[in-house]
């Protein structure tokens, strides 16, 4: 008996280890990865290495009272994905860089909430999961758009009205400068989901654009100070997504803006590794950083970073940056969810 006694006790015990193993194995469905995904682009994503997709770009029209939403026809083949994977959220992102008229319809009650009803509009119409506010900035024109003193305070107003319309079933984000600038946090925050910082384009070379942790060759901000930046500004961290780029940043002579695709077509140049800042980059002859990115590698130690912090994931900016075997995506994934 006693024999049989231990034989069910150590079958119990494998039993129940294995179960928690599996159960550690899973993917972690509370974090988020988060795609952008342009209208002029012809790739279609592949739902399977993301949770969430920002459809880039819908603008306020021309009109300062409701949306343009660029080539329609995608955004309706964005959304088609969600049969593919239901739990797929799709957002329209509104603005970017350049896009302008914001100042002006947020400033203008009756203009602001019929901008707000139209993004109730659009997310009916197109079936989406929500919407994504990408005024770049709030108070700044230095996108050459239209800016005034009070945009601070209308970017709340606006956020309020949107989350009026769309309700709490619906996602409501924005895409915050990696300064933290422009925006009053505190007061945003009781009416949105989360923040995509926008942890890239921090510097040109002879810097960094995107280093995890300050370096000699970081110039303002590196990663790990923007978000420490945006916490201390009001947002909870487990509210906060972190920026990758899937590009990087020349000069001497590199192009200013190269595709990660791209990258493996430049040659003449050494590859470095910063071991403090993790990041890599490349040098030229006389030794000089002309060129900074991201590899697999760096991904990897970001999303481990998110992860110790606390952070609710990852989006990058964008998909169509990634080479033909989604080298950087599948990084982000599984530095993210796991397997």
């Amino acid at each position: 008996m006693k024999n049989w006694l231990s034989l069910l006790v150590v079958l119990v015990t494998l039993v129940g280890c294995s179960t928690r193993s599996a159960e550690n194995s899973k993917p972690d469905s509370n974090m988020v990865v988060l795609a952008y995904v342009t209208s002029w682009s012809q790739i279609m994503p592949d739902p399977a290495y993301v949770t969430h997709i920002n459809y880039a770009f819908g603008h306020v029209n021309n009109e300062f009272n409701g949306i343009r939403v660029d080539n329609e026809e995608r955004l309706t083949s964005i959304v088609g994905l969600k049969r593919e994977k239901p739990s797929l959220k799709v957002m329209l992102s509104i603005g970017g860089w350049g896009s302008g008229r914001f100042s002006e319809m947020a400033a203008d009650e009756e203009n602001r909430k019929a901008f707000a009803a139209d993004c109730g509009r659009v997310v009916e119409q197109f079936g989406l999961d929500g919407i994504d506010m990408d005024w770049e900035y709030p108070t700044s024109s230095s996108a050459n758009i239209s800016s005034s003193p009070d945009d601070t305070q209308n970017f709340t107003l606006l956020m309020r009205d949107i989350r009026e319309v769309i309700g709490k079933d619906k996602l409501l984000t924005f895409a915050s400068v990696n300064s933290a600038k422009y925006v009053d946090f505190v007061a945003v925050e009781p009416y949105v989901d989360f923040v995509n910082i926008m942890t890239y384009d921090m510097a040109l070379p002879p810097f960094h654009h995107s280093g995890l942790y300050r370096s000699h060759l970081t110039r303002r901000f590196s990663v790990e100070e923007s978000v420490e930046a945006h916490v201390n500004a009001g947002i909870p961290i487990d509210r906060l997504t972190l920026g990758i780029p899937f590009y990087g940043r020349g000069s001497d002579g590199v192009p200013n803006f190269v595709d990660y695709k791209d990258i493996v077509k430049l040659t003449g140049y050494t590859i470095n590794w910063d071991d403090v800042a993790k990041a890599p980059y490349l040098t030229d002859a006389d030794g000089k950083l002309v060129f900074t990115y991201e590899t697999p590698r760096s991904i990897a130690l970001k999303c481990a970073f998110l992860r110790e912090k606390g952070m609710l994931g990852a989006m990058y900016w964008d998909y169509n940056g990634d080479d033909a075997q989604g080298t950087l995506r599948k990084a982000v994934y599984d530095g993210v969810i796991g397997n």
